[in-house]
């Protein structure tokens, strides 16, 4: 077999993992540039693949960027996951520090997706209403499992609907810190913190 027919062998993909390939493409791009500036041609320079193809899986650009977004959503889930035995308190500064490093580290991306949410892009809106519910299922399952807590203070409507603001409130702040920059991400964690302890005390 010759160099170039090699090379043509190891690139050739699933449809799983050509799709994971152009994700993960467009989780650096989106990371590291504005929306507007990044072009549906340079991910699939990158990727080593057409341009159809690409649209062949997300047909439009801003459907590409939804799942780019829930995937990142998804590993984020993963990275902030409970871990049994560990009072809440430790793991919420714990989640607050790698999830401010992710927003910190994918600030375009994290800017843009609550752009798009708000001018009410319905794509993107269903992906952040399940990121959403996600996150405040995985936070009440934490307080739940957690003695000081525990399943009946979870499951009380006004400490859900303390869970839900708290989560619209940390966006406000992370998007502030964005763009003011003002407070380092160990005051944005303590702020974020004493604010969910403090709605659900």
């Amino acid at each position: 077999m010759s160099a170039n027919q090699g090379e043509r062998a190891r690139r050739r993909l699933s449809t799983a993992e050509r799709r994971e390939q152009l994700l993960s493409v467009g989780a650096k791009l989106f990371s590291e540039s504005p929306y507007d500036e990044v072009w549906i041609e340079q991910v699939a320079e990158i990727a080593g693949v057409s341009r159809g193809l690409l649209y062949h899986y997300f047909p439009t650009k801003r459907d590409f960027f939804a799942a780019v977004v829930e995937r990142e959503s998804e590993r984020m889930l993963r990275m902030t996951a409970a871990l049994p035995g560990v009072p809440a308190r430790e793991q919420l500064t714990a989640g607050l520090d790698t999830w401010l490093a992710y927003v910190q580290a994918h600030a375009h991306g994290f800017r843009a997706f609550h752009r798009a949410d708000a001018a009410g892009d319905q794509a993107v809106r269903r992906v952040y209403q399940r990121s959403l519910a996600a996150q405040e299922r995985q936070i009440l399952a934490a307080l739940a499992a957690d003695p000081e807590f525990g399943p009946d203070f979870s499951g009380l409507p006004r400490v859900r609907l303390a869970v839900r603001g708290w989560l619209a409130f940390t966006t406000a702040v992370c998007l502030e810190w964005l763009r003011e920059g003002e407070l380092s991400l160990e005051e944005v964690r303590d702020l974020c913190a004493r604010a969910l302890l403090g709605v659900i005390a």
